[in-house]
């Protein structure tokens, strides 16, 4: 899967997601970032590494293993395959994202 797929997934999910009231942003090691600024009632979605409450590192294998359920979030945590950056409390509900 591309940055540029995984990016319109984001936006088709965020179109139904609640609003998160806060902000947060996907960076893959292989380069490319997806921020989601989820403070209005409609996300807004693009490819620029703007400043997030909450970012999380990973590859874009990880990621996909996430999104298809053959990898479990926590595990990804405590393996170190994605690595959280700011409020926690953010990455908790990213639930409709990943």
């Amino acid at each position: 899967m591309t940055l540029a797929e995984i990016t319109n997934e984001i936006e088709a999910v965020a179109e139904s997601a609640r609003p998160l009231g806060a902000s947060f942003k996907f960076v893959f090691k292989e380069g490319g970032v997806i921020h989601v600024n989820g403070n209005g009632e409609k996300a807004v979605i693009c490819n620029d590494d703007l400043d997030a409450d909450c970012a999380l590192h990973m590859k874009l294998e990880t990621y996909q293993k996430l999104k298809s359920g053959k990898m479990n979030p926590t595990m990804a945590l405590m393996l170190g395959k994605v690595k959280v950056k700011g409020d926690m409390s953010v990455a908790l509900k990213l639930q409709d994202y990943i």
